[in-house]
């Protein structure tokens, strides 16, 4: 009999491998090409910790015999997939100067998010999930925590050398990628389509409370590549937005709604903080059906039988009463 204990194979989620060569891509290009401004150590700095952070909660968790990452390469590089996209949209969203501990601080937040914030998936006994789109979460709280030393990238650079027709190839290359992605392996292009209806509204109903912002203003994070990163590739992370149809429309058009209350009171950074707040809200209705379905799950209390006796002790004191 052999003793070589055999591993599970990790398999992917649908996308998941495609999102990950196209970001690897997408940054390859920019420093190469297109001028991406910070330092060509950062997304490496990134990607190490996220890959650390992952590789160290999963032997926290699973103990090194039960660890998923085991079993060969293939395991190992599939099971790291989640961690190199979170790595990468860290370094390419985040702009920290020559902040690297920063980077590092925030790429090891997001890995650590998808422990700290779980909840039960209703209808699956024991099981949970995370809910706090991780990239986005490490984003929002080093914006949070270092406001005055850290910031997003310029909407330029993404876009810095290009010129000409390039100047439109890219993001178009990039909206029919996104899409393509979202529509057939996904299955989350409604989430998209929905945080752009909403995006327009908010605009609309500020401009319109505000004359002094036009419309035209408003919509102009709409033109950023960055946005359009955002809209295709973070917002409509897989693990962490509904399964349906509905509850996809939900969720765009309340990021949409959240970033416009959130702009209109002078906040910036709205789209990570609005995706943050929205995703929180979703886990706490998770929670709360989980909670419910649980109480509906309850056998009711079956009345028990009165006794004979206590019927007929009652009945003698009204006979003697009575005589």
């Amino acid at each position: 009999m052999s003793n070589v204990k055999t591993f599970p194979p990790v398999i992917p989620k649908p996308g998941l491998r495609p999102f990950a060569i196209s970001i690897t891509v997408l940054n390859l290009f920019g420093y190469c090409y297109l001028g991406f401004e910070p330092a060509p150590i950062t997304p490496i700095i990134s990607v190490l910790t996220a890959y650390f952070a992952e590789l160290a909660v999963e032997v926290a968790l699973r103990t090194w015999d039960g660890a998923r990452f085991r079993g060969g390469w293939r395991n190992l590089v599939n099971f790291l997939l989640p961690a190199h996209i979170t790595g990468l949209a860290v370094s390419m969203l985040l702009y920290t100067n020559e902040n690297f501990i920063v980077v590092a601080f925030a790429s090891s937040i997001a890995i650590f998010s998808k422990v700290f914030f779980r909840a039960p998936i209703p209808g699956a006994k024991g099981a949970t999930i995370h809910f706090m789109n991780p990239s986005n979460f490490g984003i929002a709280v080093v914006l949070l925590l270092f406001h005055d030393t850290v910031s997003v990238v310029q909407i330029y650079q993404f876009t810095e050398n290009l010129h000409g027709w390039s100047d439109w190839a890219l993001p178009a290359f990039v909206v029919c990628t996104g899409s393509i992605l979202n529509g057939k392996a996904t299955k989350k292009w409604p989430v998209s389509a929905a945080w752009f209806i909403g995006f327009f509204l908010q605009a609309l109903v500020r401009s319109v409370v505000s004359p002094a912002q036009p419309l035209s203003f408003l919509l102009t994070p709409m033109t950023g590549f960055a946005f359009i990163v955002f809209s295709f590739y973070m917002i409509t992370d897989p693990a962490t937005t509904p399964n349906t149809r509905k509850g996809q429309i939900m969720f765009g058009l309340s990021t949409a709604a959240v970033y416009g209350l959130l702009s209109w009171t002078g906040i910036v950074f709205g789209t990570f903080f609005a995706l943050c707040i929205v995703c929180a809200v979703r886990g706490a209705m998770m929670w709360v059906k989980a909670a419910q379905l649980a109480q509906a799950q309850q056998p009711a209390a079956i009345p028990q039988p009165v006794p004979a006796a206590a019927i007929a002790q009652p009945a003698q004191a009204e006979v003697q009463r009575a005589v």
